[in-house]
C-alpha cells in the first residue's frame, strides 16, 4: 500500500492512478490470497454435508471405482439429476489428493477464484485496473458469493462456467474484437450445459446487446457479423463431449434409455415448470434472497441506481446490457415453481461487473462506508447476542452439545471479539475494511472453529459408526431411505433400494420387506416411518436420532403381503471405495 498515511486504508490500497503491470500483480495476489482465506478456510477438516454434497461425491467416488464417466451413479442406482461434469472435477480432484476431505471442496474453490479472475481481468480491461479491483473487492466479499465457493455444489461450478462464458463474449463485443474469445464463450456455455441445464443463460445477454447495437449503441463488433453461426456450432461440440456419447451409450435400451429420458426431459422440462419440492411464489427471490445473500453489493443500489441511469442516457452498452441480464436471469428462475436460493448465484458477478465503473467512489464515499461499518456492527452484535443466548440458557446450549457437539457460546464469543478488535482497528473512516474483517472473522471461525466439532453429527459419521457396531455381526444390512451420507461413512457391503425414492415410500419399503424374506441373516436400517409400514412385526433395535428420523436396525419376518409386492430387482449392492478414498475415521 502507498499514498498518504493519513488517507483511509482502503485509499492507499486501491492505489488510483497506478496502472503499471506490477499493479495487476498485486492485485492479483490480494484477490488470490484473500480468497484463499476466505473460501479455503476449513479445508480438509469436515467431511461432505447434506443436502448435497454427499451425493455428488458417492457419484464421483463410483466414476473412479467402475470407470464410466458417461452415466452417474449414486449407490449403485442410476443419478439422472444433473449432467456430469462437476462429478468430473470432483472425481478428478478425489484422484489427485487420494482424499474425500481434502479434495471434495477443492473444485468449488478453484471455481471461485475463477470467477474472482475473470471479473477483474474484464473490468480492467474495459474499465480500468482500480475499478476492476473494487469490482473484485466487492463481489469477493458478497456474501452469497464467498459462501457458495465453500461448498461442494454444482452452483459454483455453474457460476464459473457462466462467468466465462460473458467473459469471452464481452471480450470480443465490449473490447474486441477477438472472435476467439467470443467462440470460447459459446464453448464455456456448452460447458455449463453439462454442468447444469441452465448453463446456456449467459448467451441470453446477447440479447439486449444486440438490441442495443441495432438502435445505434457503441460496441466494438458488429452485431451482424455472419460468422456468429460458428458460435452455436461451438457450443454444441462442447455439450457433445459428454452427450453424443451418452446417446450411443443409452441408445441399448432399458434402464439407460430411461436414465436418457430422465435427464433430457424430466429434470429440465418438468422440473422447471412443475417442480415436485423447493416451490415458492413468484416474488422469493426479488424478497427474501437478494436482498440479504447479495449484501452488501446489493445495499449499494440506492447509490447506484442515479449513476446506472446516467450510463443509460450515456449509452454505456456494457453496464445496461449487464443489468438486463442480471433481470433476465432474476425472471428466468422466478417464473420455475421450483425455487433455491443458490440457483440465482451466477448474476452476482454481472452486478459487481455493473456497478465496478463507480465503485472505487462509492467505496470511499461517507454513506456507503457508514453502510459497511454498520454492517460490520451488525454481524459482532448478532455473534455477542448469540453468545449471551446460549450462556444464559442452559437448555439451549445443552440442546445445541447433544445436537451438534458444540458449545455454541464459545465461538460466538471468539467471532465477536475479533469482530469488534476489527471494527475498533478500521473504525467508520475504513468502513468496508471493518466489514471485510468481520465477514472474514465469520468464515474463518465457522471453518476452523465450528464445522471440526460439527462434523461427526451432519456427516453422519458418527451415527453410522455406532449403526456398523450394532450390525458387526450381521451378514448383510440393506438400508431403507438411505441417506447419501449414510453410504459414504459406510465401510462395508450395503444394500439400498434405490435413490430419492422418497415420492414413492411404500413401493420402497416393499421392495425391502421382499430382500428381508428373502434370505436368513439380513437385517435392515430403516427410519420410524417406514417401521410402521411393513416392519411391525419384526426385531427392532433403536439406534438414536438422525436426521430428524427414529432408527432402528430390525431383523425377522416383514409384513408378508408387503414382501409380496416388493421386488427384488430393485435392491442395488453397494460396495464402499478402499480406505485411502474414505473420509476421516
Amino acid at each position: 500500500m502507498t499514498g498518504d498515511p493519513a488517507a483511509p486504508l482502503l485509499d492507499r490500497w486501491l492505489r488510483p492512478g497506478r496502472v503499471q503491470s506490477r499493479d495487476v500483480l498485486v492485485d492479483v495476489l490480494w484477490l488470490v490470497g484473500l480468497a484463499l482465506l476466505m473460501m479455503g478456510a476449513g479445508l480438509g477438516l469436515r467431511d461432505p454435508w447434506p443436502a448435497d454434497e454427499p451425493r455428488f461425491v458417492l457419484v464421483a467416488q463410483d466414476m473412479l471405482r467402475s470407470g464410466d464417466w458417461l452415466i452417474p451413479r449414486v449407490g449403485g442406482d442410476l443419478y439422472a439429476d444433473k449432467p456430469p461434469l462437476f462429478f468430473w472435477m470432483v472425481a478428478a480432484s478425489l484422484a489427485v489428493t487420494g482424499s474425500v476431505r481434502l479434495g471434495f471442496l477443492i473444485p468449488s474453490l478453484l471455481c471461485g477464484i475463477g470467477t474472482l479472475l475473470l471479473v477483474y481481468d474484464l473490468l480492467r480491461r474495459l474499465r480500468g485496473r482500480e475499478a476492476a479491483f473494487a469490482g473484485a473487492l466487492v463481489l469477493l466479499v458478497t456474501f452469497q458469493f464467498v459462501w457458495q465457493a465453500r461448498q461442494a455444489q454444482i452452483d459454483g461450478a455453474l457460476c464459473f462456467f457462466t462467468t466465462l462464458s460473458l467473459y469471452g463474449l464481452f471480450r470480443h463485443l465490449a473490447t474486441g474484437p477477438a472472435f476467439g474469445w467470443f467462440l470460447l464463450g459459446w464453448a464455456a456455455a456448452g460447458l455449463g450445459v453439462i454442468t447444469k441445464g441452465v448453463g446456456f443463460l449467459p448467451l441470453l445477454a446477447l440479447v439486449p446487446w444486440v438490441v442495443l447495437a441495432a438502435r445505434g449503441w457503441p460496441s466494438r463488433a458488429s452485431h451482424r457479423d455472419a460468422r456468429w453461426f460458428a458460435g452455436p456450432v461451438c457450443m454444441l461440440a462442447a455439450i457433445g463431449i459428454w452427450f453424443l456419447p451418452m446417446m450411443l451409450a443409452t441408445s441399448a435400451g432399458g434402464e439407460l434409455l430411461a436414465y436418457r429420458n430422465e435427464i433430457l426431459f424430466h429434470q429440465t422440462v418438468t422440473r422447471y415448470t412443475d417442480a415436485w419440492h423447493h416451490r415458492a411464489p413468484f416474488w422469493t427471490y426479488f424478497v427474501e434472497v437478494v436482498p440479504f445473500l447479495w449484501l452488501p453489493l446489493v445495499a449499494l443500489v440506492p447509490w447506484l441506481w442515479p449513476r446506472w441511469r446516467d450510463a443509460f442516457r450515456q449509452r454505456d452498452t456494457f453496464t445496461i446490457a449487464m443489468l438486463a441480464w442480471v433481470l433476465i436471469v432474476l425472471l428466468f428462475f422466478s417464473a420455475s415453481s421450483g425455487k433455491r436460493g443458490v440457483y440465482i448465484l451466477p448474476a452476482v458477478p454481472a452486478l459487481a461487473m455493473a456497478a465496478a465503473p463507480w465503485l472505487p467512489e462509492l467505496l470511499r464515499a461517507r454513506g456507503p462506508r457508514r453502510l459497511a461499518y454498520v454492517l460490520a456492527v451488525v454481524l459482532a452484535a448478532l455473534a455477542a447476542l448469540g453468545m449471551l443466548y446460549f450462556l444464559l440458557d442452559s437448555q439451549a446450549d445443552g440442546h445445541a452439545l447433544a445436537a451438534y457437539n458444540l458449545h455454541p457460546a464459545i465461538a460466538l464469543g471468539v467471532a465477536a471479539v475479533c469482530a469488534a478488535l476489527s471494527i475498533a482497528l478500521f473504525r467508520q473512516k475504513d468502513g468496508w475494511l471493518a466489514y471485510g474483517a468481520t465477514l472474514a472473522v465469520a468464515l474463518l471461525v465457522a471453518g476452523i472453529c465450528v464445522y471440526p466439532r460439527m462434523d461427526s453429527v451432519l456427516s453422519g459419521r458418527g451415527f453410522m459408526s455406532h449403526v456398523e457396531q450394532a450390525a458387526s455381526g450381521i451378514g448383510e444390512l440393506g438400508l431403507v431411505s438411505a441417506k447419501e451420507q449414510y453410504l459414504l461413512q459406510m465401510r462395508r457391503r450395503t444394500f439400498n433400494f434405490g435413490h430419492a425414492r422418497w415420492r414413492e415410500k411404500q413401493n420402497e419399503a416393499d421392495d425391502a420387506a421382499a430382500w428381508l424374506a428373502a434370505k436368513p441373516g439380513r437385517a435392515l436400517l430403516v427410519d420410524h416411518k417406514t417401521l410402521a409400514l411393513c416392519f411391525r412385526d419384526t426385531q427392532a433395535v433403536a439406534m438414536g436420532e438422525a436426521n430428524d428420523s427414529t432408527w432402528f436396525l430390525i431383523q425377522g419376518a416383514p409384513d408378508a403381503a408387503c414382501a409380496a409386492r416388493g421386488d427384488l430387482a430393485h435392491a442395488r449392492l453397494y460396495i464402499p471405495p478402499n480406505e485411502s478414498m474414505n473420509t476421516a475415521s
